[in-house]
């Protein structure tokens, strides 16, 4: 499960990327109730979305030039310029080269060996996400790819990272964890490229989740709001109900109601 006290290659940070930075802020406050705070001076517009008074996410406005509006997770690395190069070693890239946030981190943008982007975030003063798991927040992580093998094999290469095969009915499906974890310390999985709640793709992408009380009501929410269902809430045994979706500029991201634990 995801946690705050992230480890090595455990997801620590996320944003999003936005042609219309006012709107998806106005979007994601009334779908999970955050407010954005602008970094500040030399920020370069970069800013923090909040939920009581905890960062859950960062936003950006972002231009053509950069590509779609989209979601980016990052990804802990104590050393960015040797994973940054690993990704190089394995058939992945760098579109953008370890970079120095002020006194805050250093952050790298990467590509798997499919095309997928990723990031890297070495900590500085900003240790990441100050919430996660919570409604309203990160909770699980998952790459649409069209070769989980491969993809399995290229982040094994730069993180260290081991998998498990869970069996679900009608199939299985094959979560991460960092080096030297158990399985309950996983954070995410890999699915075949439109084989998850996101819709048809042809390129492969990181797809970030986020916990929801109530699965239909935040489908609502979304569509009141200018979103669009990618696919439907869908009952998962076992793990709860989810759906795809898609702000009004295209960011793509999923919502989960979880199954209650069983106390004990």
């Amino acid at each position: 499960m995801l946690t705050t006290r992230s480890v090595t290659g455990a997801p620590n940070w996320l944003d999003v990327g936005t042609s219309d930075l006012a709107g998806a802020t106005a979007f994601y406050r009334a779908l999970f109730g955050w407010d954005f705070r602008p970094a500040g001076p030399g920020g370069d517009g970069y800013g923090m979305f909040r939920l009581a008074d905890r960062t859950v996410a960062g936003g950006m406005q972002t231009t053509p030039e950069m590509g779609p509006p989209s979601w980016t997770v990052y990804f802990r690395t104590p050393e960015a310029d040797a994973t940054a190069k690993a990704a190089e070693n394995a058939g992945g890239g760098v579109p953008v080269p370890p970079t120095d946030i002020t006194d805050q981190g250093r952050m790298a943008l990467l590509t798997d060996q499919a095309g997928a982007v990723f990031a890297l975030w070495q900590p500085g003063l900003n240790q990441g996400l100050e919430t996660v798991g919570t409604p309203g927040s990160l909770c699980w992580t998952e790459l649409h790819t069209p070769d989980v093998a491969r993809a399995a094999a290229f982040y094994a290469a730069v993180f260290g990272w081991q998998t498990s095969a869970v069996r679900f009915p009608g199939g299985v499906y094959t979560s991460v964890r960092p080096a030297g974890t158990e399985e309950d310390a996983s954070f995410g999985g890999f699915v075949p490229l439109n084989g998850g709640p996101a819709g048809r793709d042809d390129r492969p992408y990181w797809l970030p989740y986020f916990a929801v009380t109530d699965a239909d009501a935040a489908v609502a929410a979304a569509q009141e709001r200018g979103g669009t269902v990618r696919t439907p809430v869908t009952d998962v045994t076992g793990v709860g109900r989810t759906a795809g979706l898609a702000d009004p500029y295209g960011a793509r991201f999923a919502v989960i109601e979880g199954v209650p634990q069983r106390q004990g």
